[in-house]
């Protein structure tokens, strides 16, 4: 179980990596119409972590609510509880098998990361990424590829079903994949505030990372 959940809360935690890049100006602005009208979205997903080979090594479901301007949190159901929150200030990361809660800054770097590019600004695409665009039918699939290369990844795909985000894969230098697909999704739903606000419980252990610059 301990190794599941390591590689879980990995897969998690590169939905914070740092990424950066410069953007195609026609398929970020597209990307970005996309995105702008998103002042909310909830939906069920799917994560499955995939080696080099496209073998799966672990799955995970859940669900996940985003909310402008830089609110989020990332449920784990199954088949181990985890927690990932944000209510605009820092990122917590819960493990309550563990007890033990993992709490960061959420400093300028993190706000341009792909879980959270939703609930942040759609202009931070043609700052931070090279954005390619290809369409089949009403499928839209966005490959942003960061620049920098001390990044957790080498590419993220966005793929849109008749303009609506239906799945996240992610792609690191050794070619381990993470694939989150999308079900149940609702578009500007009403989401209550206090969604996005998590009191750790008395006597977990908290970890407290120093934010980067």
């Amino acid at each position: 179980m301990k190794g599941f959940k390591t590689l879980m809360a990995t897969g998690l935690l590169l939905l914070l990596a740092p990424l950066a890049a410069s953007a195609d100006s026609q398929a970020a602005d597209r990307l970005a119409t996309l995105l702008e009208p998103l002042d909310s979205y909830a939906a069920d997903f799917d994560q499955k972590i995939l080696d080099s080979s496209g073998n799966r090594l672990q799955e995970a479901k859940g669900r996940m609510w985003l909310s402008r301007p830089g609110k989020f949190r990332w449920e784990v159901d199954a088949p181990y509880e985890q927690l990932v929150i944000s209510a605009g200030e820092e990122v917590t990361l819960y493990d309550p098998d563990l007890e033990q809660a993992t709490v960061q800054a959420l400093d300028q770097r993190v706000t341009h990361t792909p879980a959270l590019l939703l609930s942040g600004s759609s202009e931070a695409l043609t700052e931070n990424y090279r954005v390619s665009r290809q369409q089949q039918g009403t499928a839209e699939t966005f490959t942003l590829i960061p620049q920098t290369p001390d990044t957790l990844f080498e590419s993220l795909k966005m793929i849109f079903y008749s303009e609506r985000l239906g799945k996240l894969q992610m792609t690191d230098s050794t070619g381990q994949q993470t694939a989150i697909r999308f079900d149940n999704v609702k578009v500007n739903p009403a989401i209550d505030s206090g969604r996005f606000h998590f009191a750790i419980p008395e006597g977990a252990d908290v970890i407290r990372e120093a934010g980067r610059g």
